[in-house]
């Protein structure tokens, strides 16, 4: 499998050219992120809870099905992430036990 980040050092969009600066990002795999959002999604979940009845009254119900959408999509993007984040800590660590003619 290979993990593709290389990224062009500069962009030419009409007639100008923008170079990119060598920059680490702050977080590459993603796992903070998701967790973040995840969590916001559970905690506007248990927020709208109390609010149920005014929700199905007003018919904005979809809302609080919307938090557990994001809640759970989260929850799998997060296993995803991690998983990501293993299988490059894998590849980082064991290089030199690849064939050179292999692609990971």
């Amino acid at each position: 499998m290979e993990l593709r980040d290389e990224q062009p050092r500069q962009h030419e969009i009409g007639n100008r050219t923008y170079i990119v600066a060598d920059v680490e990002p702050l977080d590459v795999d993603g796992v903070r992120t998701v967790a973040v959002g995840t969590a916001v999604f559970a905690v506007a979940f248990v927020a709208l809870l109390p609010f149920y009845g005014s929700l199905e009254a007003d018919g904005r119900l979809w809302w609080l099905w919307t938090c557990l959408a994001g809640l759970g999509l989260g929850l799998f993007g997060l296993e995803y992430c991690r998983r990501r984040r293993a299988l490059r800590h894998e590849l980082e660590a064991a290089p030199e036990q690849q064939d050179p003619g292999q692609r990971p």
